[in-house]
């Protein structure tokens, strides 16, 4: 990613570390107030909407990342440790503004999805961090839901079945916001990606 390398020269020391951690107690934070204080409707002011945005609510284009994508206290704790682990391992292996530009890239698609739109979540935003992680460590185990030991690459399959489905039955918002969250990954993966598939496709070729 030449791009990106110069980009680093220039810019490398303009970056936030332990971006995700901040993103992930922002969620928690959250989640907190809507359980515990719901009568301040956080998550109201927060969501990313469009006709909002364009009535002066400017602070939507950034406080939608902040938003717990579930409203369960079982599923939000694995959730929000699932982002952690996929965005810190992103930032372990390329270093912090690497991943800033990462996670900002698709903050941007998420937003131009929300101007086309009406409107948009972060869903495939993070779900973007677990590609990439997924591509970068595709052995890494980990344990679904603390109990159950499974490979990451067995998630990412999953994953792309849900994308897919996504794809061809769900609403015009999620088609945007899906579409935008792959064309984020293949930014920064898409060279890997076909060459590896180059690559075992070749070698199939040769067992045979």
């Amino acid at each position: 990613m030449n791009w990106l390398d110069k980009l680093e020269r220039k810019c490398g020391r303009v970056a936030i570390p332990n971006l995700m951690f901040l993103i992930v107690c922002g969620m928690f934070t959250v989640f907190l107030c809507d359980l515990l204080l719901p009568q301040l409707q956080v998550s109201y002011w927060l969501y990313l909407d469009r006709g909002l945005v364009l009535q002066g609510q400017v602070w939507r284009l950034l406080t939608f990342i902040f938003l717990p994508t579930s409203t369960s206290p079982i599923w939000i704790i694995f959730s929000l440790y699932f982002y952690y682990l996929a965005g810190s391992g992103l930032e372990s292996q390329w270093g912090a503004f690497r991943f800033n530009v990462y996670y900002l890239v698709g903050m941007s698609g998420t937003i131009i999805g929300a101007m086309i739109t009406g409107g948009a979540d972060n869903t495939y935003l993070n779900l973007s961090l677990f590609f990439g992680f997924a591509a970068l460590f595709p052995n890494f185990q980990m344990l679904l839901f603390f109990i159950i030991p499974i490979k990451i690459k067995y998630l990412a399959y999953l994953d792309a079945l849900l994308f897919l489905a996504g794809l061809i039955f769900g609403t015009w918002s999620q088609l945007v916001a899906i579409l935008f969250s792959i064309l984020n990954f293949l930014l920064f993966f898409g060279g890997d990606f076909f060459r590896n598939i180059r690559q075992t496709i070749k070698y199939r070729k040769r067992q045979k």
